[in-house]
């Protein structure tokens, strides 16, 4: 009976102590490890503003209403029509103005396609009230450079922002797309015969609707389908001597636009 009585009694000690020490091993502090930092991605603008909206955000909300005998001209387009700021002397140095005494607005981005300056249109041309909008593009859908296009995509999207601003009465002045033989930032995609087949739906569209059509590739086109050395440093973006091809032409078409021809 004792025996048996020890043996309850060290049973019960041997618990109290199992009890005791994890008690004790509870109230140790458990180390918690420091959170590991996660990097923020920087936001990525062709997801974010695909548009760039932001480009000329500030421009567009200082430019004041255009006064009444006022007939201002935006130009929507790419780098082409961007680089027309500085007469294609990229120098580094600041351009002349643009097209010195007349009430004429830059909004070329460098790089965009025809479904960019679409979303961008009602900011940059609608809303600053232009007599007439100058629309420049297309060389950025052929070289793909937001993915690859069918021709047709260009053509929508080309006839969009020119219905829009029918609507909201702007006189609407397309232009050929230049030649090109290559590009050099996507070269092999042979877009001489493709701008060629482009230039003749803008032709016929501008000509179907009672658009103004400003013909820069007859005028400026060599033996291979491009851009001749003399006007152009890369085959795509022309150079001065190219805009003094350009410049006349374009204030011929603007001055067409505003007779109403």
């Amino acid at each position: 009976m004792n025996l048996r009585l020890s043996r309850v009694r060290v049973g019960i000690l041997l618990i109290g102590v199992v009890f005791v020490s994890g008690f004790a091993v509870a109230q140790q502090p458990v180390a918690v490890p420091a959170p590991v930092p996660v990097p923020v991605p920087k936001p990525d603008p062709m997801r974010t503003d695909w548009p760039n909206l932001k480009r000329f955000q500030a421009e567009d909300t200082a430019l004041p209403t255009p006064t009444a005998d006022e007939k201002r001209v935006v130009f929507m387009g790419d780098s082409i029509t961007e680089a027309w700021l500085h007469n294609g002397t990229d120098d580094g140095k600041p351009g002349p103005p643009f097209f010195p005494g007349k009430p004429y607005v830059n909004r070329g981005i460098s790089g965009q396609t025809t479904p960019q300056m679409l979303l961008r249109f009602r900011r940059d041309v609608i809303a600053l009230k232009p007599a007439v909008v100058v629309i420049f593009a297309g060389t950025n859908d052929v070289a793909g450079n937001t993915g690859e296009m069918t021709p047709e995509q260009t053509e929508d999207n080309l006839s969009t922002m020119a219905e829009l601003a029918e609507v909201h009465g702007i006189r609407v002045v397309l232009c050929s797309i230049l030649p090109a033989f290559d590009f050099g930032w996507h070269p092999g995609r042979e877009p001489a015969q493709k701008i060629v087949a482009l230039n003749q739906w803008i032709k016929d569209y501008a000509a179907a609707k009672g658009y103004g059509y400003v013909d820069f590739y007859s005028a400026m086109v060599d033996e291979r389908g491009g851009l001749p050395v003399k006007l152009s440093k890369d085959g795509v973006h022309p150079n001065k001597a190219g805009y003094d091809i350009m410049n006349p032409l374009v204030e011929a078409g603007i001055a067409r636009a505003l007779a109403g021809k």
